[in-house]
């Protein structure tokens, strides 16, 4: 665990150093059906849960 602790802050501080933005290129609804598409896929799409 303290690898990955040691590597992500590595990460973090590479980044800092050159910045830049995210940028999207897709759009919120492109997205949401990709995520649909997914779970319909793996069959969660319509299970009911306790919170349901």
């Amino acid at each position: 665990m303290k690898a990955l602790e040691v590597d992500i802050a590595a990460w973090i501080d590479t980044w800092n150093d050159n910045p830049r933005p995210f940028t999207w290129t897709k759009t919120a609804g492109e997205i949401l059906n990709s995520l649909a598409d997914y779970l319909t896929k793996v069959g969660t799409g319509n299970q009911k849960t306790e919170k349901n």
